[in-house]
């Protein structure tokens, strides 16, 4: 009971080091604890309302459209639970300017099913649905109407049902109608979109580069009103899919696996069927169209026939009437009226040459007949000439109809493909990995001080041990007296950072990830395995710390510890073999410099313990800065040019046409500009980037004219990289790159996540879905997005000569069909207001589709979510600095109480004792300062190494006010530590102190 009770005694004694363990374990639990749980519990409640509104697993789209018989195959698929044929439509209507929408009918079945916030759902034809991003826009309201207007060719199944007038064709009806809803509209309600989660009320522009859509507004209608049997798009669910959670891998190799099949059979068959279906929907109509023209030709040729029948009758019955009067004539000389009546009525036989030859004089001698046998000639004429045209057209049109009817392509795409959902799981993701790799520096810097503080509390009691081991107490129940102390403090420092790890910081993260996405059922859970393990882990390290400490101290004899512990023997430092400066430093300098070197293990967990903390503020303000420039160095740096303009094929004359008639250009270059994919298959043979490396990610092609490959530079700031250690990389000297024919330039924002490097081969998928493999010529230096640069000839060469390998007589690139520059990078003349609101006045035009101006893009770049998590993270870093300080300090009081009492008895003054004490802190903390700076640079490139985001590559960045920042604050920590030491310092009795320990 007695060993209980000095047990206990003891630890209220050691409550400063009790508290200072406590804070540390907190701080490290809340650390681990808190980002993990905060990006689980977003994780967890998008993923149950993409349950609950039946998110889509896969969507297949088509460049022709979806028929039934298409649908029938999707439903034919292992692994496929529902399909969910879709259909939509693009509309414009007028809301200060020109406006675009797509009217997006309500599926049926269940899946992507609007999430209701205001109002009531749609249930008659003519009712709408809206975003709150409308209602924001618009000023409209539930009630309010709108008028919209159909576009002329508002998809390519429209497009091709206007040209060919065969698209739609299946199997069960032979003719499918384009989509159409209703033009007069009413709102009854206001929805949130599962496929986009983000904010419209709060600060969710800042996800504007990574935007995929492709209209302003999604329009929401019932399915009454929506004529045409032609879908747009089919959405399925996949079996197994709802139960993994959608963020996991587990997820994404089960929808993987339904992707596999569809790409596998059923859409190389379903894209020969559909083009067949078109084909043969083609075929008819100039089947039919040549029936109705033989048909016309027929009664014409009848008509014709008849005519000229009759007018053969009549010059006939003149021919016959000549005749028989000549007969009659001579019958008249030699016979009596009887016989010349009777030779009259008698036609007398005439060969055919006589006959003819009376037939021309006939003709010829009656202008009458003269000209209708010109008009029976001529209508022959015309009709003979009508048929050879007509039979020549149809059969140009056979010979044309195979090539006017593109490959029907398939796109099957998954959740990743939706802008908004991987706009969120990057996000969520990097600030996973940041919440994974700082409570490391944390556990570290704990285990030190754990360390420090455990050893000099066995060493004060090595005495007591001595006495306890001697009176028969084992060691290990000594050691407990420890061993729980350290424990209890864990625990509760522990649990406390449960609290503040399951609930003060995922609410806070949740605040700001509320003000860019919208996540309904949103709530904080506690991960019990979770929150164990990450307090088991602070209590091993803390633990073991301990365990060190006592078996330093009980290795010895009862006796050897229940003597005073020897002083530590005298011995010169190096700065006193130097003479000139040795002898120029005072008494007190000399004793702090000796103090200071002599009791290395005492600068070891000083200056460590600092230049931990130090690193943690530096590389939470590295990657601040990091973020805060990647808007100006893309957009202002890399992208030398002021404005990308991007139209459709069709209308890419008019769109160059109209930015030159502005004259706000002063330089420009045509280039092509189409949404592809970059992959990279795991091979582990080194032509893939890296062994092993493998994935995909989504690029913007841009094609440059083979005439101006050299003009490229003067748009794109072009500098080869090549990947450096610790987040850093060597990058080349500017213009040193050049695009050539032999490959492409890829940007170090794919390369670094694929692994690619100068050399790799890499899989480029283009506009039309069309594959091929490149060679990858060199990696140029870019943060943001994904820009693939090819030349014209190296692109024809990948894809408009894909089958030049297997036959002789296929063409060549140089004769392939040249492309279509529908983009143009230009510098423009004016401030960078007067160039964003020119870019804006640009996309009101009808050939525009994309206008974007760099200016806009340089000032409006944010990313706010990141800057949060930074700014908590540099707040703990803050909270730790000041504990480890708090601790050492105290540390050193403890071990220094005789020698400080010493002083007293000599005459030194309370402020003196203050300064002699306080110097040696603020040389320790300013050489971990020091230290801590680069240290801080080095992590911050590591973290940011870990920071892998769709089309974006983050350059470490540390400004000098950041070092300063991190120096100011760990130095302002040490004074402020100074104002709790300083009280200590004073209470230190002389005569108690000074008593022998004996």
């Amino acid at each position: 009971m007695a060993f209980v009770k000095d047990m206990l005694r003891m630890w209220a004694h050691s409550w400063k080091r009790f508290i200072s363990i406590a804070m540390i374990t907190l701080l490290g639990v809340a650390v681990l604890t808190g980002i993990y749980a905060g990006c689980r519990d977003a994780f967890r409640s998008t993923d149950r309302f993409f349950d609950a509104q039946g998110l889509h697993d896969v969507q297949v789209l088509s460049t022709a459209g979806l028929s039934n018989g298409d649908i029938a195959a999707l439903r034919k698929v292992n692994g496929v639970a529902k399909v969910q044929a879709e259909r939509s439509q693009e509309v414009t209507f007028d809301l200060d300017g020109r406006k675009s929408a797509t009217m997006q009918e309500i599926g049926t079945n269940g899946i992507d099913q609007p999430y209701l916030q205001e109002g009531r759902m749609p249930k008659k034809a003519g009712e709408i649905a809206v975003t709150r991003k409308f209602i924001r826009d618009s000023g409209k309201r539930i009630g309010s109407r709108l008028t919209v207007i159909p576009e002329s060719a508002s998809s390519d199944t429209s497009d091709m049902n206007d040209t060919n007038g065969a698209d739609g064709t299946n199997e069960t009806n032979g003719t499918d109608e384009a989509p159409s809803f209703p033009t007069k509209l009413t709102i009854v309600g206001v929805v949130l979109d599962p496929q986009n989660l983000s904010n419209p009320d709060g600060y969710s522009a800042m996800t504007s580069f990574r935007s995929t859509a492709t209209t302003d507004y999604t329009f929401f209608a019932p399915s009454d009103g929506v004529t045409g049997t032609l879908y747009t798009s089919a959405t399925l669910l996949v079996k197994g899919a709802a139960a993994e959670s959608t963020f996991d891998e587990s997820y994404e190799n089960t929808v993987k696996q339904v992707t596999d099949r569809i790409d596998g059979t059923v859409k190389t068959d379903r894209q020969k069927a559909r083009r067949q279906e078109l084909l043969d929907a083609g075929n008819k109509k100039i089947a039919d169209a040549r029936a109705e023209a033989d048909k016309k030709f027929a009664d014409a040729q009848s008509q014709i026939d008849a005519n000229r029948q009759q007018f053969n009758q009549q010059v006939d019955q003149i021919v016959s009437m000549q005749a028989g009067a000549a007969a009659a004539g001579a019958a008249a000389n030699g016979a009596n009226a009887g016989a010349a009546a009777a030779a009259g009525a008698t036609t007398p036989q005439l060969d055919e040459t006589t006959r003819e030859t009376m037939r021309e004089t006939i003709i010829a001698a009656s202008p009458e007949l003269t000209q209708a046998k010109q008009q029976l000639d001529q209508a022959q004429s015309q009709l003979n000439e009508q048929k050879a045209s007509t039979e020549q057209t149809l059969k140009t049109k056979e010979n044309e109809l195979k090539t006017s009817i593109p490959q029907v392509r398939w796109y099957v795409q998954d959740r990743q493909s939706l802008g908004g959902f991987s706009a969120l799981k990057s996000d969520l993701d990097s600030i996973q990995s940041l919440g994974n790799a700082f409570p490391i520096v944390f556990l570290l810097v704990a285990v030190m001080m754990s360390l420090t503080a455990m050893a000099r509390m066995v060493e004060e009691d090595r005495s007591l041990i001595g006495t306890y081991v001697g009176l028969g107490y084992g060691r290990l129940a000594v050691a407990s007296r420890y061993l729980l102390f350290a424990l209890l403090a864990c625990l509760i420092g522990g649990g406390l950072g449960l609290i503040a790890g399951f609930l003060g910081i995922p609410a806070f993260l949740l605040v700001v990830l509320q003000g860019m996405y919208v996540m309904p059922g949103l709530r904080l859970e506690y991960d019990w395995l979770y929150g164990s393990l990450g307090i088991a882990l602070f209590v091993v390290g803390v633990l073991a710390a301990t365990i060190y400490a006592c078996v330093q101290e009980m290795r010895q004899t009862p006796a050897a510890l229940m003597r005073p512990k020897a002083p530590r023997a005298g011995s010169r430092i190096l700065l006193e073999r130097i003479r000139p400066v040795w002898n120029r430093i005072g008494f007190l300098g000399k004793v702090t410099a000796r103090n200071i070197f002599r009791f290395k293990s005492r600068l070891i967990m000083t200056v460590g313990g600092v230049a931990g903390c130090t690193a943690l503020i530096v590389c939470g303000l590295a990657i601040n800065d990091t973020v805060a420039d990647l808007g100006i160095k893309q957009y202002r740096d890399i992208y030398r040019y002021d404005l990308m303009v991007v139209s459709d094929d069709s209308d890419a004359s008019a769109m160059r046409t109209k930015v030159a008639s502005d004259g706000r250009v002063t330089s420009s270059l045509d280039v092509r500009i189409e949404s592809g994919d970059l992959t990279v298959a795991g091979s582990g043979d080194g032509d893939s980037g890296k062994a092993g490396s493998s994935g995909s990610e989504s690029i913007q092609l841009v094609a440059v004219p083979k005439k101006h490959l050299s003009d490229l530079g003067e748009m794109v700031t072009l500098q080869p990289v090549s990947s450096g250690i610790l987040g850093t990389s060597g990058v080349g000297k500017t213009g040193s790159l050049k695009l050539d024919d032999d490959g492409v330039i890829v940007a170090q924002s794919a390369a670094s996540a694929l692994g690619v490097k100068a050399g790799s081969k890499v899989r480029l998928t283009n506009g039309d879905g069309v594959q091929a493999t490149a060679k990858v010529s060199a990696v140029n230096r870019n943060l943001i997005g994904s820009d693939v640069y090819v030349s014209e000839t190296y692109y024809a060469k990948l894809f408009d000569s894909k089958d030049a390998k297997n036959t002789k007589n296929s063409k060549s690139s140089e004769d392939s069909e040249a492309l279509t520059w529908n983009a143009m990078l230009a510098k423009l003349s004016g401030s960078d207001t007067s160039q964003t609101d020119y870019a804006e006045s640009l996309e009101e035009d009808s050939s525009v589709m994309k206008a974007v101006s760099c200016a806009h893009m340089a000032d409006s770049f944010k990313f706010d979510l990141m800057g949060a998590v930074v700014a908590l993270i540099v707040a703990l870093a803050g909270g730790l600095a000041l504990v480890v300080l708090f601790t050492l300090a105290n540390t050193n009081v403890s071990e220094r109480v005789r020698e400080m009492a010493t002083l007293k008895v000599l005459g030194f003054f309370d402020r003196e004792v203050h300064h002699y004490v306080n110097r040696e802190m603020m040389i320790l903390t300013v050489m971990g300062v020091i230290l801590g700076l680069p240290l801080g640079r080095l992590v911050g490139g590591m973290l940011t190494m870990a920071l892998n985001m769709p089309s974006l590559y983050f350059e470490v960045e540390v400004k000098p006010l950041s070092y300063v920042i991190a120096a100011v604050a760990t130095m302002a920590f040490a004074l402020l530590v100074q104002l709790f030491v300083n009280p200590v310092l004073d209470r230190i009795d002389p005569i108690s102190s000074l008593k022998s320990v004996e």
